[in-house]
């Protein structure tokens, strides 16, 4: 027969889709309160602990100098826990039903502006050769799409269509979604293609976007390479795949794409993830009703 522990992770791999890397998370996090619990309450079964216990747990982290973000990640594993067990009639009541999280300070993006990114562009020019060319297409995919991170370097290349002007990418929960390709994008897919056909071996063939050594590139290295390129144009202290994200969603939101359609295009399950990029877009409204109201005259 199962562990809970077991049926919890088929729980989170099969019905909610979660990836390994946050199964593991959720895991790891259960696994050290086990460890709390059985050192300093002698318990070997979580199944049947208090809140005091968990509240201890909290101090404790705490006292590590764990951010809040962190303890309350840890607390969102435990939560997802229990409510298993409530939900396979293993326990009664969860002992996180009064739990609150953490209080946390609200991290506001700030995304590149569109001189920052015309300006980048202009340095940029007309690359040569497979890294300058594959780098290039890293920057404008990311800021045409709106993908993620993990999107983008698992781009296969059986999801490039550029018969349709398409690529079709696997987001969070390995929710598949489409998104729409610019026409001077898919000439500078061509571009590479063309570059990456003529590379010595390629090694990972499925993935898009490799190494010159034909390697899937890495979560660090797209970091690197994007730090690198708005390092030209920016002094902004956050120069990452994500704040381009955000730049991509702000600047179609400014322009007068409806939330909606933005949060297709992001991938969200909701306007609520969405509505925390509109908040740029509503200094931009702003300005325009300022300029252009007669009374403001």
């Amino acid at each position: 027969m199962k562990s809970n522990k077991d049926a919890f992770r088929d729980y989170l791999q099969l019905e909610k889709k979660y990836s390994v890397h946050t199964v593991n998370a959720y895991l790891n996090d259960i696994e050290f309160f086990e460890t709390f619990n059985r050192v300093n309450f002698e318990q070997e079964s979580i199944e049947k602990v208090n809140y005091g216990q968990i509240r201890s747990w909290i101090v404790s982290l705490v006292d590590q100098n764990l951010s809040n973000v962190s303890v309350n990640r840890k607390m969102a594993s435990l939560k997802s826990f229990y409510k298993f067990l409530l939900k396979t009639k293993q326990i009664e009541v969860s002992p996180m039903l009064k739990h609150k999280a953490l209080k946390t300070p609200k991290i506001v993006q700030i995304p590149f502006s569109e001189k920052e990114l015309t300006d980048l562009m202009q340095q940029v020019g007309s690359p040569v050769g497979f890294e300058e060319i594959r780098d290039k297409l890293v920057v404008d995919l990311f800021y045409t799409t709106g993908m993620r991170r993990a999107e983008l370097i698992h781009l296969m290349m059986r999801n490039v269509d550029l018969s349709s002007n398409i690529v079709k990418v696997l987001g969070k929960r390995n929710k598949e979604r489409i998104i729409p390709v610019l026409p001077i994008i898919a000439d500078q897919i061509n571009l590479y293609l063309k570059e990456r056909s003529a590379l010595d071996e390629i090694v990972d063939d499925d993935y898009f976007f490799i190494s010159k050594k034909g390697l899937k590139l890495s979560e660090s290295f797209v970091y690197r390479l994007i730090n690198s390129y708005f390092s030209r144009v920016s002094e902004k202290v956050k120069k990452s795949p994500h704040v381009l994200r955000h730049t991509f969603a702000t600047h179609l939101l400014n322009n007068g794409a409806d939330l909606n359609s933005v949060k297709e295009l992001l991938g969200h399950s909701s306007l609520a993830s969405t509505q925390v990029y509109t908040h740029n877009s509503l200094a931009e409204l702003k300005k325009v009703y300022g300029d252009a109201h007669p009374r403001n005259k």
